[in-house]
C-alpha cells in the first residue's frame, strides 16, 4: 500500500493541505519523490496533485476534463463561487476593522474578539458585520454581534480557511485555502467572460 495512503485519502476528500493545516503533510508534499508518487497513484482515477503558483496550499485537481469530469468541476466550481463574494467581504472588513496593511495570508493569527471589540462602537462596522453574518453562506440567525462573529468564524473554520488550533481558545489561523481563494478571484478578475457582480468586483480590487 502506498505509504501516502491516509494523506491520498484526504486530498480526495477534497481537503487543501498547507503548512498551517498541517505541517507535517505540506512538508512530505513539498518532497518532488513525494508527488510523482501521488501522481502516479492517481494517473488511473484521472486526478493529480496541484498546487497554488507560490505552492504554498496543495489540493487535486482532474487531470483531463472529460464529461464527468466537467460535471464535477462545475459543481465543485458552484460551490466555491458561492462562498467566494461573503469570504472576499470577509477579507476586506478584517483588514479594515483591525488596521492591517494588506490581505491575510497564512498563519495569520485572528481573534474573534478583537474584531468584535473593534466593532462594538462604530455603527458602520457593526452594519456590515450583521449583513455578512446573515448571508446564506454564514447562515448566523442572532441579532446579537457577538454572536454574529463566532457564527463566520465558525463557518469559515468548517470551510478550511481557518484553522483553531486548541478547541478551547478562541483562536485561529489562516490556512493557504485563502491563498487559494485568491489566485482564483485573480482569474476571474482576468477573463473578462466570468461573470463577477459589480459588488464582487468592487471587493476584488480592494482586496488585489
Amino acid at each position: 500500500m502506498l505509504p501516502q495512503g491516509p494523506l491520498l485519502e484526504r486530498l480526495l476528500a477534497g481537503e487543501f493541505i498547507c503548512a498551517v493545516s498541517d505541517e507535517s503533510a505540506f512538508q512530505r508534499l513539498e518532497d518532488e519523490d513525494t508527488r510523482e508518487a501521488i501522481d502516479a497513484y492517481l494517473r488511473p482515477l484521472n486526478r493529480r496533485l496541484a498546487s497554488n503558483p507560490d505552492a504554498s496550499v496543495y489540493f487535486l485537481a482532474w487531470r483531463q476534463l472529460d464529461d464527468s469530469a466537467r460535471d464535477q468541476l462545475s459543481r465543485q466550481l458552484s460551490d466555491t463561487l458561492h462562498s467566494l463574494l461573503p469570504v472576499l467581504e470577509w477579507l476586506q472588513l478584517v483588514q479594515e476593522a483591525l488596521g492591517r496593511d494588506s490581505v491575510l495570508s497564512p498563519g495569520d493569527v485572528l481573534k474573534p474578539g478583537e474584531l468584535q471589540a473593534k466593532s462594538e462602537d462604530n455603527p458602520s462596522l457593526r452594519e456590515r458585520i450583521e449583513r455578512l453574518a446573515t448571508d446564506s453562506f454564514f447562515g448566523s440567525q442572532s441579532d446579537q454581534l457577538d454572536a454574529q462573529v463566532k457564527q463566520v468564524f465558525k463557518r469559515l473554520k468548517e470551510h478550511g480557511y481557518l484553522l483553531q488550533p486548541h478547541g478551547e481558545r478562541q483562536v485561529f489561523l489562516v490556512t493557504g485555502k485563502i491563498d487559494y481563494l485568491l489566485d482564483l478571484v485573480r482569474f476571474i478578475r482576468d477573463e473578462e467572460h466570468l461573470p463577477v457582480d459589480e459588488q464582487g468586483e468592487a471587493t476584488q480590487e480592494a482586496l488585489l
